[in-house]
This record gives structure tokens, sequence and C-alpha cells, in this order.
């Protein structure tokens, strides 16, 4: 499995030396602690050091990235970005009216009448709203994140509400850039997800900064939508182009054209970092991994060890019946990495501390975390590893959403041979 934006040998170290490269006090410590399968660490210091030797955010330009839109913006020269309008000083957004659906805006923003948002325009918003968050972007259909990232942007509802929208608007439809022989890749939002936001919680956003740096092309910039708690379908990359309609139906290209859920929100769900293939008999093994915090929350990583020799019943697909021991899930970071000034995190970051750079709450929705456990030693065999989350509604992975095409988050399952 490959991760990413994050270092697997930096996993590997974790699991090699500080639960047993640091000789035997990591592994006494983690085995002979009563909150071993309670979820709390053992050895905080210990902890601690692993934690802060996980890379958390990407660095900027090492995030993987689709264009399933197909508009080639990976190949372009310097010139040919410049002139695509992907560069900060010839970037812009126009934002106008679907008038066969009836919408009427009274300020249209338009290339033709030169009153398109440019790059300063979007500054000029930038110094009275912008906002900063963390999230990590899915796809809906794959397992592991394509990058995490510090964002910056402005409140998409601030440039829709320079259009003085007047009526007959339903939802707001975004389109990326395309080459003139290619429909454009989009997607759409209600207008109130738009206008209004819950309290505590983050608004659409037009992002130019990710990590603290001018958004590249390469990732999706100069500016990008990003809407937080969704997956990487609605967050659509090199926008130039928003219209307003009165069609009440979503039209987003993934939909149409790769069968996705596009309205669902992000579930909640483990998965395993670099995880052991092979351990010795009798020794203990040492797990790691990321948990994806959903829509609904987190209240505990759980794994568990199944023998291999001993088919699991068919009318227990989730493994409900299985033993499943609570994982210690990691505290925040004290380096989140991502190439930021000392690996702190700016003050006015929603969710952390002003002071302190530390989350007000962890784990943070919408945001990934680190999990650990320790096996105890098994005797020679076969057998499979699995993990999984219980959300903050008491309900196990991949309940209460398992079906295909809304957001991946099969239980993970590997294979351990024990000699």
């Amino acid at each position: 499995m490959k991760i990413t934006g994050w270092s697997v040998a930096e996993h590997r170290e974790l699991t090699r030396r500080y639960f047993f490269g640091l000789g035997s006090a990591a592994a006494a410590a983690w085995n002979a602690s009563a909150a071993v399968g309670a979820g709390e660490a053992p050895d905080d210091s210990l902890i601690k050091e692993a934690q802060s030797r996980l890379p958390y955010l990407t660095p900027v330009g090492q995030g993987r990235i689709l264009d399933k839109g197909k508009a080639g913006v990976a190949g372009m020269t310097p010139e040919q970005l410049r002139e695509a309008g992907l560069t900060p000083e010839t970037w812009f957004l126009e934002v106008v009216a679907d008038t066969a659906s009836g919408t009427r805006i009274e300020q249209p923003l338009s290339r033709a009448d030169h009153t398109a948002l440019d790059w300063g325009g979007l500054m000029r918003l930038a110094e009275k709203h912008a906002v900063r968050f963390l999230h990590p972007c899915f796809c809906t259909n794959v397992d592991d994140p394509f990058h995490t990232d510090l964002w910056e942007g402005v409140p998409l509802r601030e440039v829709i509400w320079m259009t003085r929208p007047m009526a007959a608007i339903r939802r707001v439809c975004y389109q990326s850039y395309h080459p003139q022989s290619l429909a454009p890749f989009q997607a759409s939002l209600a207008l109130g997800h738009v206008l209004e936001t819950p309290p505590g919680q983050t608004p659409v956003v037009l992002a130019y900064k990710m990590n603290g740096q001018v958004i590249p092309a390469s990732q999706g910039g100069p500016v990008r939508v990003v809407v937080p708690g969704t997956y990487g379908n609605k967050s659509i990359k090199w926008t130039q182009r928003i219209v307003l309609t009165n069609d009440f139906r979503a039209n987003d290209s993934d939909a149409a054209d790769f069968n996705s859920d596009t309205e669902t929100a992000m579930k909640t769900k483990a998965r395993f970092l670099n995880p052991p293939k092979e351990g010795a008999a009798n020794r203990p093994v040492a797990l790691t991994g990321f948990v994806l915090v959903g829509i609904s929350g987190l209240r505990k990583v759980q794994y568990c060890v199944h023998d291999r020799t001993k088919e699991w019943p068919a009318d227990d697909p989730y493994r409900t019946g299985a033993d499943w021991k609570d994982a210690a899930i990691l505290p925040p970071p004290s380096d989140w990495g991502g190439g930021l000034p000392g690996g702190k995190l700016p003050g006015d970051t929603r969710g952390i501390h002003p002071d302190t750079s530390v989350p007000l709450e962890w784990p943070m929705r919408f945001t990934l975390a680190h999990w650990a456990a320790l096996v105890p030693g098994l005797p020679t065999g076969e057998y499979d590893l699995c993990c999984r989350t219980v959300d903050g509604n008491g309900i196990a992975q991949p309940m209460p959403r398992p079906l295909l095409r809304t957001g991946a988050n099969a239980i993970h399952r590997i294979a351990l041979t024990i000699r």
C-alpha cells in the first residue's frame, strides 16, 4: 500500500525503533500497561516521541492529483499556464447566471465585460474574510488519502454576493479550466450550502494557498474550490467559472462520468500503514495506521486477529463477532510538517488554539489521526489482521453507510504469517 505524501520510511521507523528498537522497554511498557486494549497510551513520552516522527501535512507538490477532466495541465509549459489563466497574475473567475433556467443576478462577473474576479480582487477579499483549516483530499472510491493540507481561502459566498443575486437560484455550479475541445469538469452545491454554514463548521472556500504557499497549477491552482467534509469530487481544481442556476438537479461530472455519489459526506474509517507481513512466534507485533474522521466523528479504533484456518461465518461479513481490541489513538503532532515554519499551524486555523497551535479537541472531524497497537505474541500460523473504527454514534465501520460508490470504507484486512 502506498500513502502519497506520507513517508512510509517514517512509519517503518516508528514500528521498528519505538516498539522494538528501544529494546524491550517499549514493548514491555505497552504490554504491561493496564491500558492495553483500552485505547490509552501506556507510555506517554514514547507515544509522543513516536508521533512527532509521523509526517502529517503533505509537502506542496508531492500530493497525488487526478485530472479526470483531461485538462492536461500537468504537461503545460510556464507560458501555456499563463495563456490558460493558471498563474496568479493571469487567473480570473467568471460568475454568471443560467438565464435559460430563469436565474437573475444584477452584476455578473464576466471576462467579456472586464468584470471577472482577478487575483488582486481575490486578495482584497482575503484581507477581510480569509479562513484556514486542515483537510485531507480523498477520492470517493479510493482507500487512502491523496494529500493532507492546511488550506487557506475566501468563503465562496463572498464571491456569490458580489454578483447581487436577485431570483431563481437553487444551485451553484463551478467549473474547471478545460481546453476548448472538451466539456468542463464541474461540481455543484445547493445555494444554501454555499451561503450558510453551521456554527463551528468551515464554509466552502475558494482556496489559494496550501501549507502557506500559493497553490501551484500542478496541485489544482492557483485557485480551487475546497468543500470541507466532502470527498475530492466536490473540490474542483483550476476553478475559472461559476454558473448560478435554478436547475434543482446536481450536475456533477463525477456522478455522470464515474457513477459516484457526489452528495455524500466523508465517512469515518481506519486503515493500516506499513502493516507487517511476517512476525516471530510468541513475539509482539506492532501495528500503526491512520483514521479518517468523518461526519459522525470518532469514538475508538479497534483491531482483531483471526486464525485463517477457521473460516469466517458467511452471515457476518463485517466481522461484528470478532474479538475486537482497542488501539491507542495518538495525540496530534507537535510538528505538523508540510513546510510550515517551525512546523506550527497559524493561530487563526479553524479548531486550533491561537496561542499553542494545539487542536481544541482531538481527533477533529474531517481530519486524519494516527493510531497504534501492539498485538500480543501469537503462535506459529497464518492470520488475518483487521482494523475498524467506532464512530461518535457508537456505530462500527463499515456501517452505517457500507454501500459502494458512496465513499470507500471497507474493513481493512491484511495477511500475517507467524513463523
